[in-house]
């Protein structure tokens, strides 16, 4: 399986401290049958000043302690960008670590505020597209206001976003409404991928398999392989569309 969205780098964000702990997250996703991980610190001006040249110092001291452990994880560097105005900056400087690129498109994990979906968030996905840019919508199934109101997340998958479902979601991790929204989500046809968004061991564990097996279980092999292992390995160019 493939993690596109996860939290292993140490001492960058709301993720693990130590290096020890950052160890511990990527040996639990190997037992899980985790197989790659984009590592996606937070890049949000007002909480973790994070950009692609101090995440990609620790992500190359992390692999380097990830090989001598020998923990068998292809990590790949990413970020889970919030969105705010200094995005565009952080492009047109390359400081924006993206996942990966599809058929000439750059995907972002992009994240809302958890309470809210800002007034001009569509405008400001069509400014990402119109630089090829394609915003991959970070937990959606857990934003208060696609909560009350799914279908608010219909403009942005019309204008051509796609949406990552976090894998603990399926199984009531985050209680049974974003359990509900999720599967909605997946119901209603739109691109969706699974991903953990693991943070710790704790309440937050990299549990990829256990999303998989609730898709499997509602809606069969075909579309919890595709969420799980086609679609992430396409953005990082291991499987063809």
């Amino acid at each position: 399986m493939i993690d596109l969205h996860c939290h292993y780098l140490p001492g960058v964000d709301d993720g693990p401290d130590a290096m020890e702990e950052a160890l511990d997250l990527a040996r639990a996703a190997v037992a899980d049958g985790i197989t790659h991980a984009v590592l996606t610190s937070h890049v949000d001006p007002e909480r973790y000043v994070n950009q692609r040249s101090n995440l990609q110092t620790a992500f190359a001291e992390f692999s380097q302690h990830l090989s001598a452990a020998g923990i068998a994880l292809d990590v790949r560097l990413g970020g889970e960008a919030r969105l705010c105005p200094e995005l565009i900056d952080l492009i047109a400087d390359n400081q924006l670590p993206f996942l990966g690129e599809v058929d000439g498109w750059r995907i972002l994990l992009l994240e809302f505020p958890h309470q809210m979906i800002p007034v001009g968030s569509v405008r400001f996905v069509y400014n990402l597209l119109k630089l090829k840019i394609r915003p991959l919508i970070a937990h959606p199934e857990r934003n208060k206001a696609v909560m009350t109101h799914p279908e608010k997340i219909q403009e942005f998958t019309d204008a051509g976003c796609w949406l990552q479902i976090t894998s603990g979601s399926l199984v009531g991790r985050f209680g049974p409404l974003a359990q509900t929204i999720a599967f909605q989500l997946v119901e209603e046809g739109w691109h969706c991928i699974a991903a953990t968004d693991a943070h710790n061991l704790t309440n937050r564990p990299p549990l990829l398999s256990e999303g998989r097996e609730a898709l499997r279980s509602r809606y069969g092999d075909a579309i919890a392989h595709s969420m799980v292992v086609q679609r992430p390995g396409q953005i990082l160019g291991l499987h063809a569309a």
